[in-house]
Formats: C-alpha cells, sequence, structure tokens
C-alpha cells in the first residue's frame, strides 16, 4: 500500500512559500459544492472537489459547472467497501467509475472515502495495483508526506472531530489544534500556521439557517452514534443498516 510521496514544495507557492492544497470530499450536497465552488472561483482559488458515484453525490450538472469554473475534479472511490472485499470485483468497479468521471475531466487523482460503517479500508484496493495502471498521479492518504505537510479536515463536522473519524486521520507531527474557524484565522494571521498545509473541507458547510441547523443536529447524533458503534456490535451492525438505506435512497 506504498506509493511515491509528492512533494509539495515542488508545486506552486507564493513569494514565501506557502502554499495550501484545498480539497473538497462531495460526500453529499453536491449543490452545496457548486456554492463553494463558485464562492472560490470569485475569490480567485482552485481546488479539488471529489465526487463519489453515489446519487447524492453524482450530479452531472454540478461536476459540469465546477469544471467550468477552473476547479479540479478526482473520484471519490469507495469500490472495495461496496464490494464487500472483492478485490476483483472492486478493481474493476473502479475502472469503470474513474472512466465515468473522465467524460468530464482528465482525472489525475483520486481519493479514498473513509466508509465507516464498513469493515474493509478502500485505500488496500493499491496493496495489489498501482496508481499509475490508471494513469494517477496521487491519492491524498498514500501521496503525500504528512511528517511536511500539516493536515487539516473537518470530519465530524468539526475542526477537532478526530476521535469521530473512523478512516480520515493522519500521524500530525505540528502539535496544532483548532475548534473554531477563527482560530484557524488567528493562526495564520499570526504567522504561526505551517507553511504546507492540505484542507479537507466537506460540503456540509452551507448559508441556509434551516440546513445548518439540521446538519449541527443530525452530525451531533451521529458522532455520538459512531462512538457507541465502535465497542457495541448491536449499534455497529443498526447503524451500518441505516446509512446503507440512506446512500440507496
Amino acid at each position: 500500500m506504498s506509493a511515491p510521496k509528492v512533494e509539495l514544495q515542488d508545486a506552486v507557492h507564493d513569494k514565501e512559500g506557502k502554499m495550501v492544497v484545498l480539497r473538497h470530499d462531495v460526500d453529499e450536497l453536491a449543490w452545496n459544492a457548486l456554492k463553494i465552488a463558485q464562492l472560490e472561483h470569485e475569490l480567485g482559488v482552485r481546488a479539488t472537489y471529489y465526487f463519489r458515484v453515489v446519487k447524492q453525490s453524482n450530479v452531472p450538472e454540478v461536476i459540469r459547472q465546477i469544471v467550468a469554473l477552473g476547479h479540479e475534479v478526482g473520484y471519490h472511490y469507495e469500490d472495495l467497501a461496496l464490494a464487500k472485499g472483492d478485490e476483483m470485483t472492486a478493481i474493476l468497479s473502479f475502472k469503470e467509475n474513474l472512466d465515468y468521471f473522465r467524460t468530464y475531466y482528465p482525472v489525475k487523482s483520486v481519493c479514498m472515502h473513509g466508509s465507516s460503517t464498513s469493515q474493509y479500508d478502500n485505500r488496500l484496493l493499491w496493496k495489489e495495483h498501482s496508481l499509475s495502471e490508471f494513469g494517477l498521479v496521487g491519492e491524498p492518504y498514500l501521496s503525500v508526506d504528512f511528517e511536511k505537510v500539516f493536515y487539516l479536515t473537518d470530519t465530524g463536522y468539526a475542526w477537532d472531530g478526530g476521535k469521530f473519524a473512523t478512516r480520515d486521520m493522519v500521524e500530525s507531527h505540528f502539535g496544532l489544534k483548532f475548534h473554531t474557524t477563527q482560530q484557524i484565522v488567528e493562526c495564520v494571521e499570526n504567522g504561526r500556521f505551517p507553511q504546507q498545509a492540505l484542507i479537507l473541507a466537506h460540503t456540509l458547510w452551507t448559508d441556509s439557517f434551516v440546513q445548518w441547523n439540521w446538519l449541527h443536529f443530525r452530525e451531533f447524533v451521529r458522532n455520538r452514534v459512531k462512538l457507541m458503534a465502535k465497542n457495541n456490535k448491536f449499534v455497529a451492525k443498526l447503524y451500518g443498516r441505516l446509512v446503507g438505506a440512506y446512500w440507496k435512497n
């Protein structure tokens, strides 16, 4: 499951040598992703949007508009989990889905979906295969040296939601922890933010007051259930069925 590490210092930097790779996982709420992409475009920011194959994420019109705005699109793969660990089925599914997303954009990077209710880690797809087989240059969890690159994620609907994460985590050596966005802003303004960073922001961010409150409540409950599921097989099984039903609707 090894891959060549991507040296971010080889990419474009500002005049002070600082760099941020901005990534959005479009797990669901695809139209929210488009709003974020439009705002970033207005600010002159280019980001990478990883789309899943489920209908909550895979909305053709959204993908086309995000590409038109100049953003990068990648495949948020979960083939091994969907194939229940069948490697042959998973790799064939991966190729088919990658080819599909390449009808919108010349995809060069992919990123695993955590599939928290599955026993299968989608990254294990690369145990017997390589990214280069598919003309890919990177997978964030396999291709970035996180000893040099600071990783900041809003998984768990919080900047410090690591305890709720199942697979969206890396070993950090930077000793930084944030709870609010304002704390991140202050860290940047004070010059303490790392020179190189990869930031993951999901598409649960919203400008709708009603949707924000609903998502806040939903994620609060979901995070507590995920914690319970780690030590309770009955809760884990029930939670898995509910999640599976949601993505099939």
